[in-house]
């Protein structure tokens, strides 16, 4: 549910399908949908009579309201055909079942890959059905593009691309909440090929990592993160850079005199970039990890915990490393505001941070009710689609100037 670049479709654009074994209340729902001025909406009192209709192409549906405890074929089966047909529609789950179990039913559906708009409490009401429905995106507008002929890359292409300077930075801004000021950006790698164009990591890191040859974007990273920073800083802005660091990165007692070296001679202070670590890299050759975060830290380079809240040991590696940031999952940011359990997990890791004086980072901020939840939590900092998608760094200083925050 990306803000950026996408557009909210007008309720009488869009076509729904009610999936409810009640007739009364499929009836109720389909009059609601009407009443709000809904283009067309199609119905269905099981699962199976829901599948038929989204197999129809004269059948046109953008958004499903479904119920959970159907007879036949039940509301989680439902979901899994969704996503085993790759149906690009958004889905509302609409049940009166206890709250934990609907909000592990909605983790599933995300699990599955099915956007999940949210969750209605029966008895549903104009006003509830009506916020859920204005969180739908057109599919086109926040599916990346495809190439038709996706390229699959050797060892020696990506090592040319390194020679030839090709991977570089995208930043994706972070921000203070509640003065919205930019405070830092997140270094992105980032592959300008020449015939593909803009080319994922996905394509090209995990081939790195095989052999051994994730030092090598490790270093490119840095210096020219480094250099971007310095030159916005010359010109006034006040933002730090952060640069991921690989598990068999840390693993290299050279580590930290590198990563100093690096940076120092793209005559940036090293207090002005932060270093990100997962926590299970921070796990890896336990002592060796140490040595060198701390190495780093005394060289006065900020630390990361990237990923929080999805290791095993979090607490743990908090007591046993000097962290500067925490940075929240977007596992519990985009759920917290649904979910009670993931919402009490959201606000431990801000009290925790807050009294272990760690700046707090939440991922994944897409939502206008994603950002109100944290600044009612006093999250300290905030990073996602709702402020910007990772963008070119020549577009950086464009974007920071004309950033007017959330309203």
């Amino acid at each position: 549910m990306s803000a950026e670049g996408s557009q909210q479709m007008p309720l009488d654009r869009l076509n729904f399908l009610v999936v409810e074994d009640h007739d009364f209340q499929r009836r109720t729902m389909v009059n609601l949908l009407t009443k709000l001025g809904a283009h067309e909406v199609h119905d269905a009192a099981d699962g199976r009579a829901a599948l038929a209709i989204l197999g129809d192409p004269q059948c046109t549906v953008d958004i499903v309201i479904c119920d959970l405890d159907m007879p036949g074929m039940d509301g989680m089966e439902f979901i899994r055909h969704l996503a085993d047909a790759g149906a690009h529609v958004s889905l509302i789950l609409a049940s009166a079942l206890e709250r934990k179990l609907i909000a592990s039913i909605a983790t599933m559906t995300e699990a599955y890959g099915v956007k999940l708009l949210g969750i209605a409490e029966k008895p549903l009401t104009p006003a509830k059905l009506e916020s859920l429905v204005r969180l739908h995106r057109p599919t086109a507008a926040v599916r990346a593009p495809t190439q038709p002929n996706a390229p699959t890359f050797t060892l020696d292409d990506i090592a040319q691309g390194l020679r030839n300077d090709e991977i570089e930075p995208f930043l994706q801004p972070k921000v203070e909440m509640h003065s919205g000021r930019v405070t830092g950006v997140e270094a992105l790698a980032r592959w300008r090929h020449p015939h593909w164009g803009i080319v994922g990591p996905a394509a090209f890191v995990p081939l790195l990592e095989q052999h051994d040859w994730v030092a090598e974007l490790t270093w490119a990273m840095l210096r020219r993160s480094a250099a971007l920073c310095r030159r916005w800083r010359a010109d006034g802005l006040d933002a730090t850079v952060s640069v991921n660091l690989s598990i068999k990165s840390l693993l290299d007692p050279h580590l930290a005199d590198r990563v100093a070296q690096i940076v120092l001679e793209e005559n940036l202070d090293p207090r002005y970039m932060v270093l990100e670590v997962t926590e299970s890299a921070a796990t890896t050759n336990l002592a060796r990890a140490l040595e060198n975060l701390a190495r780093l830290r005394v060289k006065g380079f900020g630390l990361s915990i990237d990923d929080y809240g999805t290791g095993y040991s979090s607490m743990q590696q908090l007591s046993r490393i000097a962290f500067t940031e925490l940075k929240i999952d977007r596992a519990f940011v985009a759920n917290a505001a649904r979910e009670e359990s993931t919402r009490v997990i959201l606000a431990s890791c801000l009290d925790m941070a807050r009294k272990l004086d760690i700046s707090a980072v939440a991922e994944g901020v897409e939502t206008r009710e994603d950002w109100q939840l944290l600044l009612d939590l006093h999250c300290e900092q905030a990073q996602g689609y709702l402020i910007a998608r990772p963008m070119q760094a020549e577009s950086f200083t464009g974007w920071s100037s004309g950033w007017k925050g959330i309203s």
